[in-house]
């Protein structure tokens, strides 16, 4: 026999079996993929076929606590007469976009003082890590179903409603993604300021990092004053399913190093959908910062 011949037949047994193999690893991949897709598409077929619009039906949830090591009893602090969560509330039922509003808190205080203004209240508990948490918990505890919920910072007493409406649209319209935000340009005395969070956005206008110090960051260690530079809201949209998944997933290391809890989002994988927005008005973060919301107002006779 004719070695060649043998050696010439094992290889072609040899590549065929590879062969084989590879192209049974495609099948499967190419199934689970197609599988993926037609769950995808049943879910954004299921949404349109109940409303016509996709992720259609909105809760806006203001989470509050008053335990907070920079500014202890926050919500409760009175802005130009009135409480700090009451203002946000009264923005916030502007938003045409919302369907339901409510304020889940783990303090009696706060619930006392929100149901004194109308507000509705769902009670959570101290367990709860961040406001994304405490959104999720109150989440569970309603009766009807939603499919983004909207996470009102309760320090931003002059949020524009047009934002609120502006995040839900974008995560209405992009359909691969699971968070929306909501960016302005940031002043360059608030440059170095580790309570001002900053966010870098690629072309297609999905997150790319957002940090407490100033990014991108040049050589020269200074502002660069022809930058547009871009400073984060802390207002926030989700996808309902997703947030049901987020307490699940473990802290991550950028996470907990920037103390910035989207960052657990964009670190296992997921897309957030950035907005541009307009918006002057700072969120209250520190005891000083209420003078300065305080003198804001004045100057505009906002009341």
């Amino acid at each position: 026999m004719n070695p060649m011949s043998v050696c010439k037949t094992t290889s072609s047994s040899l590549s065929s079996s590879s062969s084989t193999a590879t192209a049974k690893k495609w099948i499967v991949h190419g199934l689970l993929a197609g599988a993926a897709i037609a769950v995808a598409i049943g879910a954004r077929a299921y949404h349109l076929s109940r409303s016509g619009r996709f992720r259609s039906r909105v809760v806006g949830i203001i989470p509050a606590r008053f335990a907070s090591s920079r500014f202890q009893g926050k919500p409760l602090v009175h802005i130009l007469g009135k409480p700090m969560i009451q203002r946000t509330w009264e923005r916030a039922k502007l938003a045409s976009s919302l369907d339901y509003l409510v304020v889940a808190t783990d303090d009696e205080k706060i619930a006392e003082c929100c149901r004194g203004f109308g507000a509705n209240v769902i009670m959570t508990s101290e367990s709860c890590r961040n406001g994304t948490e405490r959104c999720n918990e109150a989440l569970e505890k309603m009766d009807k179903k939603y499919d983004i919920v909207v996470n009102i910072q309760g320090d931003e007493p002059l949020i524009e409603p047009e934002i609120i409406d502006g995040i839900v649209k974008a995560l209405q319209a992009a359909p691969d993604a699971v968070f929306s935000t909501a960016v302005t340009s940031l002043k360059p005395e608030d440059a170095f300021d580790p309570n001002r969070v900053k966010c870098i956005v690629d072309n297609r206008g999905y997150a790319m990092y957002f940090s407490r110090g100033l990014i991108p960051f040049n050589k020269s260690g200074k502002v660069n004053p022809q930058f547009p530079y871009l400073l984060h809201l802390g207002i926030q949209s989700f996808d309902a399913k997703f947030l049901k998944i987020y307490p699940e997933l473990q802290p991550t290391p950028l996470q907990l190093e920037e103390d910035l809890e989207q960052l657990k989002v964009l670190e296992n994988g997921y897309k957030m959908k950035v907005i541009k927005v307009d918006h002057e008005a700072h969120g209250v973060d520190t005891p000083e910062d209420v003078e300065k919301i305080e003198s804001f107002m004045r100057e505009r006779n906002l009341s």
